[in-house]
């Protein structure tokens, strides 16, 4: 029985890259690969200003629920964690940014060439991170481009993946 769940989630999890490689290739092709400009980062926010939101509230119990929303189900460092030479995750930067592992089947001038840092200081506020996982889009109210996946949690589950990114620590 032991084996039986080994084998059944090594096959899951195997399934599940390879699921996610396929459907980045489809969405890849199926979309024509007109240049749109690069995706603008958010205006910095600074004390005072109107559109600066406050910081969310959270628990421990969220933290934890967040840290397996992204680990296991969204697979946020397959992307978002840099790389070592070997190609292998690099455990010490969680969720900081780096060169994109994945790319289109044919040139694209609109692919993206790093995935952002999303661990520790994030690259929005708390408030547009949450819009950003619940709707798809960013702070300048577009989708963002491929292959990032346009996301549609829910708000309690993109409030928890929020506090558990605030909650990432980096080596140095």
């Amino acid at each position: 029985m032991i084996i039986e769940r080994n084998f059944t989630a090594r096959f899951l999890s195997y399934f599940q890259k390879t699921m996610l490689v396929l459907a980045l290739g489809v969405l890849a092709l199926s979309v024509d690969p007109i240049p749109t400009g690069a995706q603008q980062p958010p205006r910095p926010q600074r004390e005072g200003d109107k559109t600066a939101a406050p910081q969310i509230a959270t628990t421990q119990a969220e933290v934890a629920r967040g840290k397996y929303i992204v680990e296991n189900v969204a697979m946020c460092p397959q992307c978002h964690t840099p790389r070592d030479d070997n190609g292998k995750l690099d455990r010490r930067h969680p969720l900081a940014g780096g060169a994109e592992f994945f790319q289109p089947p044919r040139p694209d001038p609109n692919w993206p060439l790093k995935t952002p840092r999303i661990g520790g200081i994030l690259p929005a506020s708390d408030q547009d991170m949450i819009r950003l996982l619940t709707t798809g889009t960013w702070t300048d109210g577009k989708p963002l481009r491929l292959p990032m996946m346009p996301f549609r949690m829910s708000e309690s589950d993109a409030t928890s993946v929020v506090a558990y990114l605030k909650s990432v620590q980096q080596e140095y």
